[in-house]
This record gives structure tokens, C-alpha cells and sequence, in this order.
């Protein structure tokens, strides 16, 4: 009995430290338990301040952007188109005295100058007219001089009362006809001396020689042609424009040339005259422009024009790439306290990568630049460093970039790789 009970009491006892056991682990786990996930409470707690100290206040990170200024300027409306050129002055020189072509002076491309000898004709012919004119007026002089000794005797004989009055008339007749010979001899003289002058064939204007059509050795008829020359002094463009440009073009206009034969030069001239006619084929208004070549423009060359059709003062130029297409229309970013207001704008004409603004800017204020394309009315932004800046804008856009993430929008610019603010 007393061997049962113990059993029993020992018994009791190992349950009794079992069920203890079973407590203290219960108890224990948990607070290990806890023990090992605090720390990362407390760190999710500093990588929050963390991240909320990098967006700021409670909002997305201020984009990145460049600005520029919108400026007052004075700026001209052109009309642009791409012309011919023509020599006003190309004159073809053809024989005056028919002969044989004995030399040629000048060849294709040779620059001549007025009076310069250009080919010769043989003379021959045209030297023995002359000796032959020169004889007749010797002899129609020595006929002259005696029916003028005549005529002073057939005088005196009237007075005298010797011979009639129609004899004295006769010989009278007889000498005025020697007088108009003589005179006529002379004339002719003259002509082959011009002719002999014509053998040599000399340059009209100061030009080039365009064609030859001659060589040494050829027989030339009167009219046959020598040579064409083409003027390098004046000249003239052809400027082909749209039929709804007639009422902005106007006789007078100021236009500037650019030609690819001198890239380098500005040619600045004036409109001449607008032909009267549309052309048939091409429906287009021909524009006629004289100008003062100095050598370098030739003709049969195209030409780039540029006629102001007008000149505004006080107009208000941004940028192309500050102006971005929204919902509401066109519009820029001004920039102020760093912050971007969504301004709706009404463009005009645009030149040299700059819009003008007809309506919604004053003038002097600071517009987002790089980056324009990814800001939304009220966005937070920054402006890049000047260092960043510099080289076109493209460092800053690389720095945007950086500090904005790989996200994408409609941005103006092709390289631009900012954002902050959706679009």
C-alpha cells in the first residue's frame, strides 16, 4: 500500500513539472519571438523618413528642367522659295563682213573685256575695196576741179555776152553732179573702211565667252554666227511663288539671295516686277530680281529668296520646344518659385527655332525649357545647375535623367529623358 502510494506521488509530481515545462516554453516563444521582428519595425520606420526626406513633402520628386526667358523682339515675315537665275545681258555676236575666219582669240569660259580682241577675218578683200574707193575719189576730184574752172570761164563768157545762158547752165549741171559723185565716193570709202574695222571682231560687254560656234580657216557669210557671250554683271532671278502670295509680294520688297555657288555671301536686293500672268502649268507667280553680281553667281544657278513681306516690332518669342500640345491647347510652363503654372498660349509665325506668342505672354517671364514636355499645371520643379547647362541643354537633360528615374513622357525635345509629372 505504502509502495502504491509513492508510485502515485511520483506520478502526480512528473506531471505536475511537465505541465510547468509546457508553461515556460508557451511564454517564451512569443517573446523571442518578439524580440527578433522589433528591429525591423525600426528600420521600416527609417527607411519611410528615409524616402519621404527624398520626395519631399508629401509629394512626387520636383522635376528637373532649364528655362528661358520670353523675349520682345523685332522680327521679319518672309516669304521663302527656290529660284533660277538668268544673264540679263548674253548677247550673240555674229559677222558683220563676210571672209575667212584667219584666227580665234578666245575659247569657251574665257573671261573677256569690253573691246577685247575676240577673232580676226581676212582682210584681203576689203583692203582692195578700199584702194579701189580711194581712186575713184582722186579721179572724181580732178573732174570736179576742172568743170569748177569751167564754170567760172562759162561766167565771165555770159557777162561778156560770148555764149549763151544755157551753156553756162549746162556746165553748171556738169559740176554739181561731179560735187554729188565725189560726195558719194566718199561715203563709200567710209563704209569699206568700217567693213575693214569689222574684220576685227572685238567684245561687246565685259562677260565670258558662253559658246564658240567658229573655228580658224571658216568662210563666214554676213550674219553668220562667231560667238555668245553672257554678262557676269547683272543679272536676274526667276522666283516662282504660290498664286495666294500675290497679295504679300509687292514691287519694291527687300529680298536676300543665297546661292550654293557662294555660300558665303548675302546677296541683298529688291523685288523688280511681278509678271502679270499666272504660269499655265505650274499655277505659280513669277517674281523678277535684278541684281549686281560680282562674278561668283552664274546664270542657269538656283537660288534660295527670302522677300520680307513684313516687319513686326514688340513680339513676344519663346522657344519651339517650350510650347507643348495639351488637352486645352497649346500651351508653356512659367516658372516661379519653383513651381510650373500651365499657361495657354496662341502661337504665330514661326523662324529660326523660335514661335512667336500672339496671345498669353507679356513678355519677361521665365518659361520651362528642357523638360517642358513632362510638367502638369503646379508641378514642383528645379532648375538645373548652371554647369549642367551648358552645350545646348543636353548635359541638363542627362542630370534630369539622374535625379528623376527612367520614366517616360511626351517630352518636346527627342533627347529629353526627365520626369516629375505626368502627362
Amino acid at each position: 500500500m505504502e509502495l502504491a502510494q509513492r508510485l502515485l506521488v511520483a506520478l502526480l509530481a512528473t506531471l505536475a513539472l511537465t505541465g510547468l515545462a509546457a508553461c515556460d516554453g508557451g511564454t517564451s516563444g512569443p517573446t523571442a519571438a518578439n524580440a527578433t521582428t522589433a528591429p525591423p519595425k525600426a528600420e521600416s520606420k527609417a527607411e519611410s523618413k528615409a524616402d519621404a526626406g527624398k520626395k519631399g513633402r508629401g509629394g512626387p520628386p520636383a522635376t528637373i528642367i532649364t528655362v528661358t526667358k520670353a523675349e520682345a523682339r523685332t522680327i521679319e515675315v518672309t516669304e521663302e522659295t527656290v529660284g533660277t537665275v538668268e544673264d540679263i545681258v548674253d548677247p550673240r555676236i555674229a559677222a558683220e563682213v563676210a571672209g575667212r575666219v584667219t584666227t580665234v582669240f578666245a575659247d569657251i569660259g574665257s573671261r573677256v573685256k569690253r573691246g577685247q580682241l575676240l577673232a580676226e577675218i581676212d582682210p584681203v578683200d576689203i583692203e582692195i575695196q578700199g584702194r579701189s574707193d580711194r581712186a575713184e575719189i582722186g579721179r572724181l576730184e580732178v573732174l570736179l576741179a576742172n568743170q569748177e574752172r569751167i564754170v567760172d570761164r562759162n561766167t565771165q563768157l555770159v557777162d561778156r555776152g560770148f555764149i549763151s545762158r544755157g551753156a553756162s547752165d549746162d556746165a553748171l549741171a556738169n559740176r554739181n553732179a561731179l560735187r554729188e559723185q565725189l560726195a558719194s565716193a566718199r561715203a563709200k570709202a567710209e563704209a569699206t573702211g568700217s567693213n575693214m574695222k569689222k574684220t576685227r571682231v572685238l567684245s561687246p560687254i565685259d562677260g565670258q565667252v558662253e559658246e564658240l560656234v567658229v573655228a580658224a580657216g571658216d568662210y563666214v557669210k554676213v550674219g553668220d554666227p562667231l560667238y555668245r557671250l553672257v554678262g557676269t554683271q547683272k543679272m536676274r532671278a526667276h522666283l516662282p511663288f504660290p498664286e495666294s502670295a500675290a497679295p504679300r509680294i509687292k514691287p519694291g520688297a527687300p529680298v536676300r539671295l543665297h546661292s550654293p555657288l557662294a555660300p558665303e555671301r548675302v546677296i541683298q536686293a529688291k523685288v523688280s516686277d511681278i509678271r502679270p500672268s499666272v504660269t499655265t502649268t505650274t499655277r505659280a507667280l513669277s517674281v523678277i530680281v535684278a541684281f549686281d553680281n560680282n562674278g561668283t553667281i552664274r546664270g542657269g544657278a538656283t537660288v534660295n529668296a527670302s522677300i520680307v513681306t513684313q516687319v513686326k516690332t514688340n513680339v513676344i518669342l519663346v522657344p519651339e520646344q517650350s510650347v507643348v500640345l495639351r488637352p486645352a491647347g497649346r500651351v508653356v510652363y512659367v516658372v516661379n518659385e519653383g513651381r510650373a503654372t500651365q499657361q495657354i498660349v496662341e502661337i504665330g509665325v514661326r523662324q529660326d527655332g523660335l514661335i512667336e506668342i500672339v496671345r498669353g505672354l507679356q513678355g519677361g517671364e521665365t518659361l520651362a525649357l528642357d523638360g517642358a514636355g513632362f510638367l502638369t499645371g503646379g508641378a514642383a520643379v528645379q532648375v538645373a545647375r548652371a554647369d549642367a547647362s551648358k552645350g545646348g541643354g543636353r548635359a541638363a537633360r542627362q542630370e534630369a535623367g539622374k535625379g528623376s528615374g527612367e520614366g517616360k513622357g511626351p517630352a518636346t525635345d527627342p533627347a529629353a529623358k526627365v520626369t516629375g509629372g505626368k502627362s
